[in-house]
């Protein structure tokens, strides 16, 4: 009786020991307040989920292994394409420049599609249209790079989506699939990311699931992912059948999601597990 009892104080006092460390954790984690009505009283980004040596690599342009892209598509971005003999620097100059804050406003509008589009489809619509050259693939290290190139131009900057006009409905589509379950494990992304976020699942930390980081450099992966590659990996993970990438359906989701951490700042190219 008396080992039971021992047994039972040692469970206890770990729960506690647990609870004392996630308290800890939780008070050193940073947001911003969220507008009124939002679902979150605060928005915080995944950085603040992560291990302090995750977030000093980040942190550390020289060692983010991130920046490899930003530098390999600050050449490409000099390079002529295509038949019209241009490249993204003949019609935008500086991306420095003209580039800024593009990033932090996507996905956009698009008048001639009647439909918004996210940067990498912005991308390709101007290789093929303006450069008439071919569109790269999604997925592609050059697509991924270009996309992280151009949104670094808008570092820290706050998100800054519009939803309101012809933008309504696909915002309203993603919030449905946002908190519509899907899979074997009859998950929806609010289960994980709105729900139980500060809770770990299996080994993983969750986070709120902002998009402000994204394309992120995944040290799982060994390279950059984008965002629409992140939405599929979790509809494989609740054994669903995933949209496909740059399709309406993740492109909706890509607008909820962003509203969900408006103001948070971009932080192109992030570093995450």
């Amino acid at each position: 009786m008396l080992s039971r009892c021992i047994g039972l104080a040692v469970a206890i006092a770990a729960a506690v020991s647990v609870a004392t460390c996630a308290s800890a954790q939780e008070a050193e984690r940073k947001g911003i307040p969220a507008p009124p009505g939002h679902v979150f009283k605060t928005i915080i980004s995944g950085y603040q989920f992560r291990s302090k040596e995750t977030r000093a690599l980040q942190d550390d342009d020289l060692e983010n292994p991130g920046f490899l892209a930003v530098e390999r598509a600050a050449d490409a971005w000099k390079k002529v394409e295509g038949s019209e003999g241009k490249s993204c620097m003949t019609c935008h100059g500086e991306a420095e420049t003209s580039m800024k804050g593009v990033g932090a406003a996507m996905p956009k509008w698009d008048d001639k599609l009647k439909k918004p589009v996210n940067l990498e489809q912005r991308i390709n619509i101007c290789r093929s249209e303006h450069m008439k050259a071919e569109p790269w693939k999604f997925k592609s290290r050059e697509l991924t790079d270009m996309t992280t190139f151009v949104r670094y131009q808008s570092h820290g900057m706050p998100v800054a989506v519009k939803t309101d006009g012809p933008m309504s409905p696909w915002f309203e589509r993603g919030k449905q699939t946002y908190y519509t379950r899907y899979g074997q494990l009859d998950l929806a992304c609010a289960s994980c990311h709105e729900r139980n976020n500060g809770k770990f699942m299996r080994a993983d930390f969750l986070s709120q699931g902002q998009t402000n980081g994204f394309p992120t450099y995944r040290l799982r992966d060994q390279r950059l992912v984008p965002l629409h590659e992140r939405f599929e990996g979790c509809m494989f993970d609740v054994r669903a059948e995933p949209f496909k990438p740059l399709s309406d359906e993740f492109l909706a989701l890509e607008l909820y999601v962003a509203w969900r951490g408006i103001g948070l700042p971009v932080e192109t190219p992030s570093v995450r597990n």
